[in-house]
């Protein structure tokens, strides 16, 4: 921080070169649990609010509508739908992929929020809003704790 009080911006300094920064950012008691439960047990789970009834995915440590401490989880199955999707030709540095990749938010039923995920298992013409969908997980053995855990989700039968 700098303690320096400008008052002419022309006497503004500056720095070339890189400036390093080390952050660690943690996922927080709901975070950990809502990642472990789709380690171990291959479960997405939501947390309702006792007072209001609201179902946050993911879950959270307290209910945005009436700030009441969150301690019911649920299991919301491995299904949802397609609430909206994306469908990406180019990757984070511009270039053209060989196959696109399809991006959609999933919704579980009445919960609030929904999960960012990838599509598979399906041509990108054939994705639709409001398209059921179930999760794809990779084995136990290759789970690290993290929503990649889930590959994709795929169309529901």
């Amino acid at each position: 921080m700098s303690l320096e009080k400008i008052t002419d911006p022309r006497r503004m300094r500056h720095w070339l070169g890189h400036m390093e920064t080390d952050y660690r950012y943690t996922l927080g008691i709901a975070g950990e649990r809502f990642l472990n439960e789709i380690k171990e047990n291959a479960r997405i789970m939501g947390a309702r609010c006792k007072r209001c009834g609201v179902i946050y995915v993911p879950p959270k440590m307290y209910c945005e509508e009436c700030f009441e401490k969150l301690e019911e989880w649920i299991d919301l199955g491995t299904r949802g739908e397609v609430y909206t999707y994306t469908i990406a030709y180019v990757d984070m540095d511009g270039n053209r992929l060989a196959e696109p990749v399809i991006y959609a938010l999933i919704t579980f039923g009445d919960a609030y929020g929904g999960l960012i995920h990838k599509l598979g298992e399906v041509k990108p013409e054939e994705v639709w809003i409001g398209m059921p969908v179930e999760a794809v997980f990779k084995p136990p053995q290759e789970r690290k704790g993290s929503i990649t855990d889930i590959k994709y989700f795929k169309p529901a039968q």
